[in-house]
């Protein structure tokens, strides 16, 4: 398929399509079944281990992974990547779940849905090509720290009964409630980071997080046996079927259709929606939209690189923004492509989007069958899956590697980056480090620009000029962050000069503002009574100069399309040798 169809195409189920189109054997469905149950294993301890870090209960992580985790794939343009709830908008739903309820998380969700539908109709598909590798470092490990910061609660088993908004206010509270800490807790937890660190060296077909929570089941079974109490999903959420019926932990029930507006908010009753609350969603929702698109892309990007397939990048976000849409109907909230469990997919086997599918109906049959023993899943084993994602995430070598080896520049974005995030907002870590990346880059790009005398040059200026002609090769861009410096030199170096020659073979870009510099250079060279070319235009360059109507000036100006011939002039004596007002007269325009 062709590249500009790969970057343009929006046409729904294009990875499915693909699939298909290619031959879809019984051996390859056999390989996504497989995938697909490695990946949900994986998916089921996560995804109720991200809604609880989300501030909802865990079975709305269930909820996402089985209904965005079915239709994103079916509708994207990624062929491996598996979509549900992710760690990067913890630091994003958090809050929101804190101060709207599963309410505010679920229509936050539905606006992103639009966003990224309109992302996608917009062809922004190409989105991640214009965020540079530091700042996606520095705001992802910025997140791993908040996430990591906000499972030491439940790691140690803390008594802190709120976490503050801001993350100094996170870690002084931590730091008074640290004597609190619950030591057969911190042994759950510690057990299972254990497991999971130590099983991928194993080399065993089963997935860690499996034998990870089973072993921290067992722990926190054995010491309950001793008298210990110990927080599981099972003593921290209840639930209230609309029978009557209630439990601990999870509601063995299908997701139900539901208005999102309707659904509980932080206090567990309904919020009376108006203009203004839904006016405070919508920045929100465009950083949902924002990360989901740049985490979905990346992660497709990814995949492409470990599959040698492409992607339909349009047509990803378009199926992102269909999951978003549909799930928080059913109570799923925020979905994207998540890297680690899409890149297990593809080392499990998985031959097309049906894998995806599988794993989500692994998550599903999970909910039905498994919801009496999830609940015995301890609070610590969740929070120790959630470390170690955060230490996954935040591809802290890759960082380590770019500090020791980036230019300078590079680090400093990145450093903000993590800074924003940590300290502030991902939003405005993302922003702050995409403007101050191109102002580094703009200042780089504007340094590469010289301009040298070349008169003397016999490489370029065979024959000997006249003394009073300069031949000014630029070289770089002429934009309005190097036009001004650049003409400013040759204005001074060409002072004494009637006549000036500017070699401009090597100029790729003018723009507006090197139109403007370039024309106020022409004014003052015009008031001294000198005469200039212009040689060797390239095709944008003269583009502009020809939209912005600059033309030969008979005795003041000309144009020609090469050096040699510029310099003719000077040889067949285009200048005469002095006026009777001993002022040089220029030579007609060309």
């Amino acid at each position: 398929m062709s590249q500009r169809l790969h970057l343009h195409s929006l046409q729904l189920f294009s990875a499915l399509r693909e699939t298909f189109k290619e031959g879809y054997s019984a051996a390859k469905l056999y390989r996504d079944i497989m995938a697909g149950i490695t990946v949900g294993i994986i998916a089921i301890p996560l995804s109720m281990a991200l809604a609880i870090a989300s501030g909802v209960p865990p079975q709305y992580g269930l909820y996402t992974a089985i209904i965005a985790g079915i239709l994103i794939p079916l509708t994207g343009g990624s062929r491996y990547s598996i979509s549900g709830p992710t760690a990067a908008f913890v630091v994003i739903l958090f809050p929101v779940a804190q101060q709207f309820g599963l309410s505010g998380l679920l229509i936050a969700s539905l606006m992103a849905g639009v966003m990224l539908i309109g992302m996608a109709l917009t062809r922004l598909g190409r989105l991640i090509e214009y965020i540079p590798e530091p700042v996606t470092l520095g705001f992802t490990s910025g997140i791993a720290v908040v996430i990591a910061t906000l499972q030491m609660k439940d790691f140690l088993g803390l008594q802190l009964e709120e976490m503050p908004e801001k993350y100094i206010d996170k870690i002084l509270a931590l730091s008074h409630a640290l004597p609190s800490y619950l030591l057969p807790e911190v042994a759950i937890g510690a057990l299972t980071l254990a497991v999971l660190i130590v099983w991928p060296r194993l080399r065993v077909p089963v997935p860690g997080h499996l034998p990870a929570v089973a072993t921290g089941v067992i722990l926190s079974l054995l010491l309950t046996t001793f008298g210990f109490d110990v927080d599981t999903i099972g003593s921290r959420f209840h639930y209230l079927l609309p029978d009557g019926t209630s439990g601990q932990g999870i509601p063995p029930v299908l997701p139900e259709f539901n208005w999102p507006w309707l659904q509980p908010g932080p206090d567990g009753n309904p919020i009376e929606w108006d203009f203004h609350k839904l006016a405070q969603l919508v920045p929100i929702a465009f950083s949902i939209a924002m990360l989901g698109a740049i985490e979905s892309l990346l992660c497709a990007v990814v995949l492409d690189s470990m599959s040698g397939k492409r992607h339909h990048s349009n047509v990803e976000l378009l199926g992102q923004g269909v999951g978003n849409l549909v799930a928080p109907w059913f109570g799923g909230i925020t979905a994207t492509a998540a890297l680690a469990r899409s890149a297990a997919n593809y080392r499990a086997g998985a031959q097309s989007p049906i894998a995806a599918v599988i794993h989500g109906l692994v998550v599903l049959a999970s909910l039905l069958i498994l919801a009496p023993w999830l609940a015995y899943i301890p609070m610590a084993s969740m929070a120790a899956m959630l470390l170690m994602v955060a230490w996954n995430m935040s591809e802290a070598p890759k960082v380590m590697e770019l500090l020791k080896k980036a230019p300078t520049g590079d680090i400093l974005v990145l450093l903000t980056c993590f800074s924003l995030t940590v300290l502030i907002d991902m939003v405005v870590a993302i922003s702050f480090g995409i403007v101050l990346a191109s102002l580094l880059f703009m200042r780089d790009i504007a340094q590469m620009t010289k301009v040298t005398d070349v008169s003397d040059s016999r490489k370029q200026v065979p024959e000997a000029l006249p003394a009073e002609w300069g031949v000014y090769k630029i070289s770089g861009p002429l934009f309005f962050a190097a036009a001004d410096r650049i003409f400013s030199e040759i204005s001074f170096i060409s002072a004494e000069k009637r006549c000036v020659i500017l070699y401009m073979d090597a100029v790729p870009i003018l723009d507006a503002g090197g139109l403007s510099a370039l024309n106020h250079f022409l004014d003052d060279k015009f008031k001294k009574g000198s005469f200039v070319i212009v040689a060797d235009l390239q095709f944008q360059p003269l583009k502009n100069v020809a939209k912005a109507g600059l033309r030969p000036i008979e005795q003041k100006l000309a144009f020609t399309p090469t050096l040699a011939e510029a310099l003719e002039i000077a040889g067949s004596k285009a200048i005469a040798s002095t006026a009777k007002d001993g002022q040089a007269t220029p030579i007609p325009a060309q």
